[in-house]
């Protein structure tokens, strides 16, 4: 059994647990660990996926096909882990799991309880995702803030845990704010303490304590919480407000928090440092040489964690291509009622993202015909690439009406139709066509340019596809088909010949890119978008 932190967070949420969880794994991997995170998220549902991206955001997909929750986008983009179905756990998966068993009669007629069976389940799910990856360290975020009555049997389980492995092989880290009243010009650690009171009162006392706030932490403040917080004075971590989140690693480095995790394991493992990252990601961020403004044109940008991992991807674009990316989020709604050329204007890129339903869709044809007629570096992505074959099918091949079957079942031209397999499921959840498939791509394509390879493995998550039967009129008016799913002889990948960037995919590649390893295809975006904004002649 690996050694196990417990992450919990308290006062509000959004302070960043994922984030904190993902640098921790950072910091420990520069120690030379192994680390793996999972995320353990308190609602009911079985899992994201049917969930209202208004309600919670981005839904990421890993490598197996598994919807989970965005932090888990958080763990992959900070370290090496490559997250499976086991690295995500809800309340609903739980109780699911634990009633099947009573229904089987596995319990043997026993009254089923929240202690023990509910918790050892959960403790349970903890181990497997620990044994499945092999890691030194098996970080566990758990959401929402103590307090919360359906975080309780996931804290409880936390609690246990410790008992079950020892003193020494589990460590628990609170998260909590430190407001600032501008009007009585203090920092304010009363709501810390009533966290970190409540976590007690559950049976977890913190070893570690991370403190957002607007202000530096005085000697004297970390004196205060560490009394009456019951923590060393050396645990107590300041986390202050970043300008970028890829600078928190250093911010906990800089404090010494591998060293006291590793002296609370009783681990020595080999000294190094973050000067690559901070070189090649940070600093890069902070002060990049070359300025773009590129448009996010979709259906849930007024909730910024509905896209995030795209957000995040044209961010590592821009480091890679020493650029500031400037986003200029536009509903799609908008440009059904304005021109495109008044919203658009200024851009030098636009990427229009997935989503489901008809809502906004008339407004991403509209601005797909825009960045195709205009010569504008355009990037489409599931949705995005569907959107772009319906706008050519009607525009450029003459197909008036041409839809998808998702939009209008009865569409006289259905270029995007439902998967054949698709067609007798009923359930919702799960039953996308997801996780990472093949894709062989074009030689001498743009694909094939960016991606520097003909193979490649992308992650997915739809129900709809091209429509086959389509693929010859479309290539005849200048549409390339670069990257198939030979298997089943899926488009997955096409591109506008005579165009400087027209490329739209089928699969999500937002969910592979890292701040010190962007994706090929937002790399090549970016690339292209700067160029564009260049002065001509």
């Amino acid at each position: 059994m690996p050694k196990c932190i417990y992450i919990t967070g308290g006062v509000i949420s959004s302070l960043g647990k994922g984030i904190s969880s993902a640098s921790i794994g950072k910091i420990l991997e520069s120690r030379g660990l192994k680390v793996s995170l999972m995320k353990c998220d308190p609602y009911i549902n079985v899992d994201p996926g049917t969930m209202n991206p208004f309600q919670h955001g981005e839904v990421y997909v890993t490598e197996d096909g598994a919807e989970t929750d965005l932090d888990l986008g958080h763990y992959e983009r900070f370290t090496k882990t490559e997250t499976t179905k086991f690295n995500n756990v809800t309340t609903g998966q739980i109780y699911n799991a634990v009633i099947s068993r009573e229904r089987r009669g596995d319990y043997l007629g026993k009254t089923i309880q929240v202690i023990p069976h509910i918790t050892n389940e959960i403790k349970d799910r903890i181990k497997k995702a620990a044994h499945v990856s092999g890691a030194d360290v098996v970080i566990v975020e758990i959401g929402g803030t103590v307090g919360d009555i359906e975080g309780l049997p996931f804290l409880e389980a936390a609690r246990q845990f410790r008992l079950d492995v020892g003193y020494n092989n589990a460590l628990y880290v609170h998260l909590t704010l430190i407001p600032y009243v501008k009007t009585a010009d203090e920092i304010k650690t009363k709501p810390t303490q009533h966290s970190v009171g409540k976590l007690r009162e559950i049976g977890i006392q913190p070893n570690i304590l991370i403190c957002r706030t607007e202000k530096t932490l005085s000697d004297e403040i970390k004196e205060k919480i560490s009394l009456f917080c019951n923590v060393r004075k050396e645990a107590v971590i300041e986390a202050k407000d970043a300008q970028t989140i890829y600078q928190i690693p250093l911010v906990f480095k800089d404090q010494g928090m591998d060293n006291i995790i590793l002296e609370h394991f009783g681990l020595r493992h080999k000294t190094t440092d973050l000067r690559r990252w901070k070189r090649d990601v940070v600093e890069k961020a902070l002060y990049p040489k070359n300025r773009v403004t590129i448009a996010v044109v979709g259906k849930y940008t007024s909730l910024q964690d509905a896209y995030k991992s795209i957000y995040e991807s044209l961010i590592h674009a821009g480091i890679h291509n020493d650029a500031k990316v400037e986003i200029k989020r536009i509903d799609s709604e908008e440009i059904e009622k304005t021109p495109p050329e008044k919203i658009l204007k200024g851009v030098s890129g636009i990427l229009v993202p997935g989503g489901f339903g008809y809502r906004g869709i008339e407004g991403k044809i509209k601005t797909i015909e825009y960045a195709r007629e205009n010569g504008i570096p355009f990037l489409g992505l599931c949705l995005g690439m569907q959107c772009a074959v319906i706008e050519f099918s009607r525009h450029v091949c003459g197909l008036k009406g041409a839809n998808s079957t998702e939009f209008r079942p009865k569409t006289r031209y259905p270029v995007i139709s439902l998967l054949e397999e698709q067609r007798k499921i009923k359930d919702l959840g799960g039953t996308m066509r997801l996780g990472a498939y093949p894709c062989k791509l074009k030689k001498g394509s743009l694909a094939a340019k960016v991606y520097k390879k003909t193979i490649i493995f992308e992650r997915h998550r739809h129900r709809y596809e091209f429509n086959n039967r389509y693929r010859k009129v479309l290539s005849n008016n200048g549409i390339l088909f670069s990257g198939i799913y030979r298997k089943k002889d899926l488009v997955e990948i096409i591109e506008l010949k005579g165009h400087p960037y027209f490329i739209a995919v089928q699969f999500h590649p937002e969910f592979k890119s890292k701040p010190d390893k962007a994706h090929p295809l937002f790399s090549g975006f970016i690339k292209a978008s700067l160029a564009y904004k260049k002065p001509k002649g």
